[in-house]
């Protein structure tokens, strides 16, 4: 039977648009009400769009490749491991130099001029940032949020160590993910859902989980949630906080 949320990468038929392949995995028919997630894959020596934001934001995230973002005048190399923000009202081109595959997510509901946002920083190597800690040992990287100009949420790759899972828990944001690698089982509303590099994953607000990692390698995702915050903001059943240096839930 299928998840309510989980969507296997490689289960999703390609669509071919303007120089790449792209495989729509969390979308609104899927139930995303505020987040979608696409992978969208293009060859070497290629270029792809335009692609418009709109009304959107958007986060991308390279998982293999390099190439550039054209965005306006501005020509931005990327790498593996690079998170790149788009703004609304932009028009970008993704030129591969190599073979390319990125994850973009683009938010449904952009948050409005009351949340202060600082600089934006376009692009984000990952092995440049800081190292966060959250509960049970895992540890989180943050690509983009309200401090770096994403209005609406933050963008950040997590890692899940191997050994005892984190307690069941929930968010007060809604999130999708994207495992990178490693193997995990995601429990949700009485579902034991198989994670492995590709699986996509939705998780609503308030819905108590666990993903546990069952491999023997840990478990590395890039994720990204609304409204923004900190990836460590986990609560018990009963609304204490899971992580000590995190506030109890206001609203439990």
């Amino acid at each position: 039977m299928a998840s309510r949320f989980v969507v296997h990468r490689d289960t999703i038929a390609d669509r071919p648009v303007a120089g790449a392949t792209e495989w729509p995995v969390l979308t609104q028919e899927f139930g995303c009400a505020f987040l979608t997630q696409t992978v969208r894959a293009l060859d070497a020596g290629s270029t792809a769009g335009p692609y418009e934001s709109g009304d959107n934001e958007e986060v991308l995230f390279v998982l293999t490749g390099t190439g550039a973002l054209l965005l306006g005048d501005q020509k931005v190399d990327f790498a593996p491991e690079s998170g790149m923000l788009i703004v609304p009202g932009e028009t970008y081109h993704l030129r591969a130099d190599s073979a390319t595959e990125i994850v973009v997510v683009r938010v449904l509901h952009p948050a409005g001029d009351e949340i202060p946002t600082g600089p934006r920083r376009v692009i984000s190597r990952l092995d440049e940032l800081d190292v966060g800690q959250a509960t049970a040992g895992r540890e989180y990287r943050v690509l983009a949020g309200p401090a770096t100009g994403f209005r609406s949420g933050t963008h950040f790759v997590g890692y899940i160590p191997t050994g005892a899972a984190a307690p069941v828990h929930y968010h007060r944001y809604d999130e999708v993910i994207y495992v990178i690698e490693g193997e995990a089982v995601l429990h949700i509303e009485g579902e034991h859902n198989p994670l492995r590099a590709g699986s996509c994953v939705l998780l609503p607000s308030r819905v108590l989980h666990q993903i546990e990692n069952v491999g023997d390698i840990p478990v590395r995702e890039v994720a990204a949630f609304v409204p923004g915050g900190s990836p460590a903001a986990a609560y018990l059943p009963d609304g204490t906080s899971a992580y000590p240096d995190v506030p109890d839930d206001p609203d439990r």
